[in-house]
C-alpha cells in the first residue's frame, strides 16, 4: 500500500512541476500544508496566502455557489493534478502465499515426511528378505515390489490435493470479503454542488475543487474548507482523540478533516485534499509503510478501499490508539494473538475440534504403539528370530508403515472441516442474504442474529414507509380533517406558513418530480420536512421561489434539529435591522413556548395555558390517537428598539413564539410488516418500539403493526417515565429496576439515544430470564451509534441512516424494512442448523473410521483403510460435505421453534444418538465385512497380507462400501432434529445434489481403475450393487434411529457447549479483560494441561445439563439448555466507561429523521445527578449504567470490533500526530 500511495504523491508532485504555472494557482504541496493546520493558524494562512476562501475557490478555478462546472476533462485534469479520493487497498494474498500457509498443518507435515520416508525405503531391496519374519515374505513378484513407492507417492499426490482445495477455498473467501468491501464501497455517496446543480457522487469521484454540501451524521469523504455552515459541530475524536465535539465557523475554525463525523447543523466545504493526501490518507500511508499488517483483518476492516476509517460515533481515544501506539513489547504481542473475527459459534466450533483432535491424537498414538509392539513380539518372540543387521530397513519399512497408519488415523479424526465448514456456510449466507436486502459487514453478526431473542425497532421507516404527508391541520383556530383549500387561509397567516416552511426546512430537502410518469413525486431529504413541503404544494404555492430570493448564504443563524432541542429554527435579518425567527418542531415541546396564536381573522391573541391544553385534548391527542406525528409551525419577531439579542442564550431566543399551526402528518405502515412481526413472536423473539414520536402516535402504530394487542397486559411508556422508573433517588440507574420493567416493556415513546442505549444494555445485563437475551437493535441516526455498538447485532438503515449508523453497525439493511430484518433471523439460524448437520454427519465418519482403522489394525496388523483411502474419506467429509451440508437453504420451519441461546451446545442428545445410532449400523456392517467377507462374497481374504502385497478383493468392498455408507449417511444428516422425511427439499440444494452425485461418480472411477496407488481391485456388479445397497441400508437404519424417544436414553451427553468461566483460571481472566474478544479454541492449546485437570468440572456440568434435559420430549424441546449465568460471553459484553469529567454534556444530534425519530433527551438537567455525585460513580462493570445515563464519551471495547488491543495499558500521548487514531487495521 505504502509505495503505491508514495508513487501517487510523487505523481502528484512531478505533475505540479509542469501545471504551476498553468491550470491551477495552487499546488499540491501547499494545500496539503494548508490543511495541516488548525484554528486561528489556518485562518492566517488563508488570509496571508489567498486573502479569503473565495479567493482560494478562485485559484482552484471553481466557485463557492456553483461549484465545478462538472465537465469529464476538467475532473480528469483534477484527478490527475491532486490525485484520486481512493487509498490504494492492501494487496491481497495471492493463491501461492495461500498453498504455502495450507501446508502449514501439522498433520499434513507429518503425512508428507511419512510419505517421504516410505518412498526412500521402498526403493532399498535387501539381499533375502525371508530372514527377516513370516510378515515381509515372499508374496511379490518382482512387479510388485517395485512398485513399493507407489503409496507413499500417492499419499503425497492426496496431500496436494488436500492442500490446493484448503487454498482455493481460503482465495474464494478472501475474493467474498473483497467483493463484499467494494460493495459497500459503491454504496458510499456524498452530496456535491456541480453547474449549480446539488448531485450526488460517488466517494471516489469526488476531486479538490468540488463544493460538498454536508449536514449531521455525514462523515467527510475528504479534507476541506468551510465556505458557509450553520452551527457546525464535529466529532474529530477519530483523528485527535479529542472527545469533545469542535465548532467549525469562518471565524475561529474552518478546517474540516476526512474520517471526521458532522455531529450537528449543515454547511458547505471547499474541498482541498483527497486519497492520500488528506489527512487520513497521510496516516495511513504512514501505517502502511511501516508495518504489513496481519492480511485477514485489515481485509475485513480495510475501510472500504479508501479511508473512511472505522470510527464509530461515540468512541474516544481510548479505543484504538494501542495500534499505533504500542512499543515494541505491544508489537510481539499483537503477533502473539493472531487478531480473528471469532464468533460465538466459531468459539464452540474450535474448542470441539480441539477436543475431538486430543482424542484422535491419543488414538493414534496407541494405535503407533500396539502395532510396533505387536510385531517385535511376533518377530522376536514369536518367530524367535534374531535382530540381522541387514533387515533393519525393512523394520524400518515397517514401523514407517504403522507410522502411516498412525498419522492416517490422525487425520481422519481431526475435524480441520469445521472451520472450513463455518466459513463456507457464513460466506454462503452472506452472499444470498444480499438478496435478501441484508448487507453483512461482520460476518458473525450473521449467526448471532440466529441467536436473536429481542429487537428493538426504531418506528420511522423500519415499520413505516417513511413516505410522509400532511392530512390534517388545525390553523386559524380550525380542525381541518383534509387539507384545506388556500382560499380558507387567512392571507397573512398563509404567507408566513410558506415562508417559514420554505426557510426553515433544510435546503437539502426536497421534492422532485417523479421518475415514472403517474408515479408519486420523489421525497429527497429529511421525510419530515418533505411532508411540510409537499403541504406548501397543495396549498398551491411554490417553496422554490422563496428559496431562490433568500438563498442558503443569507440566512441569520439556524438552530439545527437535535435530540435535545427537539426543534428546528432559522433566523433572518431584515432590511429594517429587524430579526424574524421562524420554528418547527415537536407540537406538545414548542406549543410551551407559545404566548399567542394566529386566529381565522389572520390577527394573532393571546394563547393561555389554558387554550393550549384545549388544543392539545382536541387536537393533538387525537391526531396521535390516529397514529399521526403531530409538528407545530411557529414564528418570532424581535424589533429593532430591543437591541441585538443573546443568540448564544437559546433559552431566552426560543420562547415568546406566536403559533401558526399544528399539521398532522401520516407515515402509513409499510403493508408487510404486521405478517413479519408475527412470524418473529412465533419464533419466540419478542419485538419492541423505540420511538422518538409522541406516546399516542407510537401506541396506535404499534397496535397497527401487531407489537401490541387490544386487552395485553404490555407497557407503553415514554423516556421521562422510564427514566422516572429505572433510577434511584441519586439518579442512578439500577439493573433491578430496569429488570422489573423490559419483560413487560413493548413501547417506548420519546426517547432519547441514551435511553435507548439504556434499554438494550438492561437488557443484554440481565439475568431475570434464564437465557441471556441476544439483542438487535435497529438505527438510523449518529446518535443511535451507541447503542448499535452495544447490541448484538446493530441493523443500521441503507437509505435513511447516516455514515456514523452504519460504521457503528453489524448489518446494513438496504431497504430499511423490517422483513428483511426476519430473513436475516432465517439464515443466522440456518447458519447454526447447517453446521450442526455437518458436525453430526463428520462426527458419525470420525468414530466409525478411528475404530475401523484401531481395531484392525490392532487384530490384524494392518490398518483395512489405506492411508490414501483415509484421504480420500477425508476429503469427501471435510471438504465436499461441509460445501453440500453448509449450503442448504433456509425453510420457514426455522422460525417455528424458539431461539438456541448462547449455551446451546452444538450437538444436541438428539444428534448425539443419530452419531451413535449410526456408528453403531456402520461398525457392524465394516467388521462382518473384515472378518467373514472373504466366506460371504467366496473370495481370498485381505487379511495378514505382506509389506508389498498386491490390493485384495476383499479390503476393496470394506472401502467401497464404507464410502458408499458415508454417501447415504450424508442424506441422514439433512435433518438433526429428528424429522422422519430426509429427502424434504433435497432438490433445491442442487449443490448438494451434485456434490453427492459427483462424489459416486469419483468412487466408481477410485475402486474400478484406482489399481495399486488407491490399494484397489475392480469389483464386479455383484459385489457393487451389494455395496450399494449395505450404504442404503443407512437410510432405512435412520428411520430406526429416529423412532427411539431421546429421553429414553438417559446416558447421552450433549456437547460442545461454550466456555464456561469457571473454567478459565484467574489469571487469564485478567488478562481478558485486555482482550476484545476471546478465542476459546486459541485459549484452550494455551492451556490443554489444565483443562486434564479440570475434567471434574466439566462431568458435574454436564450431569446438570442431562439432568435438565430428563423431562423433556418433544424434539424442539430438547435443544434448549439452561445457561449456566457464568457464561464467558456474559463476561464479555460487559464493555468499560471510562468517565473523563464531570461537566454534563448534552448528547448531540439523532437521527435523519428530523423531528421525528429523534431519541430524544428532555431537558439534560430532570435526570442528571449533579456533577460531583458522576465523578464519582463507579465505573464497575455491573454498574456502569450510572455512567450511561449522559453521553459520555462512550470508550468501549466491543466484542464485536474482533481486534485484541493488548497494549490497554499504555497512556495516550496527545503529543504525537497519530494520536489514537481510530483505523481498525
Amino acid at each position: 500500500m505504502a509505495s503505491n500511495s508514495f508513487r501517487g504523491s510523487k505523481r502528484g508532485r512531478h505533475a505540479q512541476a509542469n501545471h504551476d504555472v498553468g491550470d491551477f494557482n495552487c499546488s499540491l504541496k501547499e494545500l496539503r500544508s494548508l490543511m495541516e493546520l488548525r484554528g486561528p493558524e489556518g485562518i492566517a494562512r488563508i488570509q496571508e496566502c489567498y486573502g479569503d476562501v473565495e479567493g482560494l475557490c478562485t485559484r482552484l478555478r471553481t466557485s463557492p455557489i456553483h461549484g465545478l462546472g462538472g465537465h469529464a476533462d476538467d475532473i480528469a485534469r483534477r484527478k490527475e493534478e491532486f490525485g484520486q479520493n481512493v487509498i490504494p487497498p492492501k494487496k491481497p494474498k495471492t493463491f501461492l502465499q495461500l498453498v504455502w500457509e495450507a501446508l502449514q498443518d501439522v498433520t499434513l507435515i507429518i503425512l508428507e515426511v511419512a510419505a517421504i520416508i516410505s518412498l526412500g525405503l521402498s526403493f532399498y531391496r535387501p539381499p533375502d528378505a525371508t530372514f527377516c519374519g513370516t510378515h515381509s515374505g515372499g508374496v511379490e513378484d518382482e512387479g510388485e515390489a517395485d512398485a513399493g513407492w507407489i503409496e507413499g507417492a500417492a499419499i503425497l499426490l492426496s496431500v496436494v490435493c488436500v492442500v490446493l482445495v484448503t487454498a482455493f477455498n481460503d482465495w474464494s473467501k478472501e475474493k467474498q470479503f473483497r467483493g463484499l468491501q467494494s460493495r459497500i464501497e459503491q454504496e458510499q455517496k456524498f452530496t456535491v454542488v456541480r453547474g449549480g446543480q446539488v448531485v450526488q457522487v460517488h466517494v471516489a469521484e469526488i476531486v479538490v475543487g468540488d463544493v460538498a454540501q454536508v449536514k449531521y451524521g455525514d462523515l467527510l469523504p475528504a479534507d476541506g474548507v468551510l465556505i458557509q455552515g450553520n452551527d457546525l459541530k464535529i466529532d474529530e475524536s477519530s483523528l485527535t482523540g479529542e472527545s469533545d465535539h469542535v465548532k467549525k465557523t469562518l471565524d475561529n475554525d474552518p478546517m474540516l478533516l476526512s474520517g471526521t463525523h458532522v455531529m450537528e447543523g449543515s454547511g458547505k466545504i471547499l474541498i482541498t485534499a483527497v486519497g492520500v493526501n488528506s489527512q487520513t490518507g497521510i496516516i495511513f500511508t504512514l501505517l502502511g509503510a511501516g508495518e504489513d499488517e496481519d492480511d485477514d483483518e485489515e481485509e475485513k476492516k480495510n475501510k472500504k478501499g479508501k479511508f473512511v476509517n472505522e470510527c464509530k460515533s461515540q468512541d474516544g481515544a481510548g479505543v484504538e490508539m494501542q495500534a499505533l501506539n504500542s512499543d515494541d513489547e505491544g508489537e510481539e504481542k499483537k503477533k502473539a494473538h493472531p487478531k480473528k473475527e471469532k464468533s460465538v459459534l466459531q468459539g464452540k466450533l474450535t474448542k470441539l475440534a480441539v477436543q475431538i483432535g486430543k482424542a484422535g491424537l491419543f488414538m493414534s498414538g496407541l494405535t503407533v504403539i500396539i502395532l510396533i509392539t505387536l510385531f517385535m513380539v511376533d518377530t522376536f518372540w514369536i518367530q524367535g528370530l534374531p535382530w540381522i543387521a541387514d533387515c533393519t530397513p525393512i523394520y524400518i519399512q515397517f514401523c514407517v508403515k504403522f507410522f502411516i497408519i498412525g498419522v492416517t488415523v490422525l487425520v481422519v479424526a481431526v475435524p480441520e472441516g469445521l472451520p472450513l465448514a463455518v466459513t463456507i456456510s457464513l460466506a454462503y449466507s452472506v452472499k444470498k442474504m444480499m438478496k435478501d436486502n441484508n448487507l453483512v459487514r461482520h460476518l458473525d453478526a450473521c449467526e448471532t442474529m440466529g441467536n436473536a431473542t429481542a429487537i428493538c425497532s426504531d418506528k420511522t421507516g423500519t415499520l413505516t414507509m417513511n413516505r410522509m404527508t400532511v392530512v390534517q391541520a388545525y390553523l386559524g383556530d380550525r380542525h381541518y380533517r383534509v387539507v384545506p383549500e388556500s382560499d380558507l387561509i387567512p392571507g397573512k397567516v398563509l404567507d408566513l406558513l410558506i415562508m417559514g416552511i420554505g426557510v426553515n426546512c433544510a435546503y437539502t430537502s426536497k421534492i422532485m418530480s417523479p421518475e415514472k410518469e403517474g408515479g408519486l413525486p420523489r421525497q429527497v431529504g429529511n421525510k419530515t420536512e418533505c411532508a411540510l413541503l409537499g403541504f406548501v404544494l397543495e396549498l398551491r404555492r411554490d417553496y422554490m421561489t422563496i428559496r431562490n430570493e433568500i438563498p442558503e448564504e443569507k440566512l441569520f443563524k439556524v438552530y439545527t434539529f437535535n435530540s435535545v432541542r427537539k426543534s428546528m429554527s432559522t433566523v433572518l435579518k431584515n432590511a429594517d435591522g429587524s430579526y424574524r425567527m421562524f420554528s418547527k418542531g415537536a407540537s406538545e415541546i414548542l406549543l410551551k413556548k407559545c404566548c399567542k396564536i394566529m386566529t381565522a381573522s389572520g390577527e394573532a391573541k393571546v394563547f393561555k395555558p389554558r387554550d393550549r391544553d384545549y388544543v392539545v385534548k382536541n387536537v393533538i391527542e387525537p391526531m396521535a390517537s390516529e397514529g399521526l406525528r403531530t409538528i407545530c409551525l411557529a414564528y418570532r419577531d424581535f424589533p429593532p428598539v430591543d437591541g441585538e439579542p443573546d443568540w448564544e442564550n437559546e433559552t431566552d431566543i426560543l420562547t415568546g413564539l406566536t403559533c401558526l399551526c399544528v399539521v398532522g402528518i401520516e407515515d402509513p405502515v409499510r403493508p408487510e410488516v404486521p405478517d413479519a412481526i408475527k412470524r418473529c413472536q412465533r419464533a419466540g423473539i419478542t419485538v419492541r418500539m423505540v420511538t422518538g414520536d409522541n406516546i399516542d402516535t407510537a401506541r396506535a402504530i404499534a397496535s397497527k403493526c401487531g407489537i401490541v394487542h387490544p386487552g395485553d397486559d404490555f407497557l407503553c411508556i415514554d423516556g421521562k417515565e422510564f427514566n422516572r422508573r429505572i433510577r434511584n433517588q441519586l439518579g442512578e440507574i439500577e439493573q433491578e429496576r430496569i429488570d422489573k420493567i423490559w419483560p413487560k416493556l413493548r413501547v417506548l415513546a420519546r426517547s432519547s439515544p441514551t435511553d435507548k442505549h439504556t434499554l438494550v444494555k438492561g437488557i443484554m445485563d440481565s439475568t431475570v430470564l434464564e437465557p441471556r437475551q441476544v439483542v438487535a437493535v435497529t438505527g438510523d441516526g449518529t446518535n443511535d451509534g451507541p447503542a448499535l455498538k452495544k447490541a448484538d447485532v446493530g441493523f443500521a438503515m441503507g437509505i435513511a441512516g447516516t455514515d456514523v449508523a452504519k460504521e457503528a453497525s453489524d448489518i446494513i439493511l438496504t431497504d430499511d424494512n423490517f422483513s428483511s430484518i426476519v430473513k436475516a433471523v432465517m439464515w443466522g439460524r440456518n447458519v447454526y442448523d447447517s453446521i450442526s448437520k455437518f458436525l453430526q454427519f463428520q462426527l458419525t465418519v470420525n468414530v466409525v473410521a478411528v475404530i475401523v482403522a484401531f481395531t484392525g489394525a490392532c487384530i490384524t496388523q494392518d490398518s483395512p483403510l489405506k492411508a490414501v483411502q483415509m484421504l480420500w474419506v477425508n476429503l469427501i467429509m471435510d471438504t465436499f460435505a461441509s460445501l453440500a451440508l453448509a449450503t442448504e437453504p433456509p425453510t420457514e420451519s426455522l422460525l417455528l421453534r424458539k431461539p438456541y441461546g448462547r449455551n446451546k451446545p452444538l450437538i444436541s442428545r438428539t444428534m448425539m444418538k443419530n452419531i451413535l445410532g449410526h456408528a453403531v449400523y456402520q461398525l457392524t456392517v465394516i467388521f462382518t465385512l473384515l472378518f467373514t467377507g472373504e466366506q460371504i462374497f467366496d473370495i481370498d481374504s485381505g487379511r495378514y497380507a505382506p509389506l508389498h502385497a498386491p490390493p485384495s478383493e476383499h479390503y476393496t468392498i470394506v472401502f467401497n462400501t464404507f464410502v458408499m455408507m458415508q454417501l447415504f449417511n450424508e442424506i441422514n444428516a439433512r435433518k438433526i432434529h429428528g424429522e422422519r422425511n430426509v429427502f424434504d427439499g433435497i432438490f433445491k440444494n442442487m449443490i448438494f445434489c451434485s456434490i453427492v452425485f459427483g462424489t459416486f461418480i469419483i468412487q466408481i472411477v477410485i475402486v474400478q481403475f484406482g489399481g495399486k496407488p488407491f490399494s484397489c481391485v475392480g469389483l464386479s456388479i455383484d459385489q457393487w450393487l451389494w455395496c450399494v445397497f449395505l450404504g442404503f441400508g443407512c437410510l432405512l437404519w435412520g428411520q430406526v434411529v429416529t423412532t427411539v424417544p431421546t429421553s429414553r436414553l438417559k446416558f447421552l451427553k450433549s456437547a460442545g457447549h461454550g466456555t464456561q468461566q469457571e473454567e478459565i483460571p484467574e489469571d487469564e481472566l485478567e488478562e481478558m479483560d485486555d482482550l476484545d474478544e476471546i478465542d476459546h479454541g486459541e485459549m484452550e492449546m494455551r492451556r490443554g494441561q489444565v483443562l486434564w485437570c479440570r475434567g471434574l468440572g466439566r462431568i458435574q456440568t454436564q450431569i446438570r445439563v442431562v439432568n435438565a434435559f430428563q423431562d423433556t420430549l418433544s424434539p424442539y424441546e430438547g435443544l434448549e439448555t439452561p445457561e449456566s449465568r457464568n457464561s464467558i460471553h456474559n463476561f464479555m459484553t460487559t464493555p468499560e466507561f471510562r468517565i473523563e469529567d464531570s461537566e454534563p454534556q448534552i448528547p448531540l444530534i439523532d437521527d435523519t429523521e428530523g423531528e421525528d425519530d429523534a431519541p430524544t433527551k428532555r431537558n439534560a438537567t430532570q435526570t442528571l445527578p449533579p456533577p460531583s455525585t458522576l465523578a464519582t460513580l463507579p465505573s464497575t462493570p455491573n454498574q456502569n449504567n450510572n455512567a450511561v445515563d449522559r453521553i459520555i464519551p462512550l470508550y468501549k471495547e466491543s466484542p464485536k470490533t474482533g481486534g485484541i488491543h493488548q497494549s490497554a495499558a499504555l497512556p495516550p500521548r496527545p503529543g504525537s500526530p497519530l494520536h489514537s487514531l481510530e483505523t481498525s487495521l
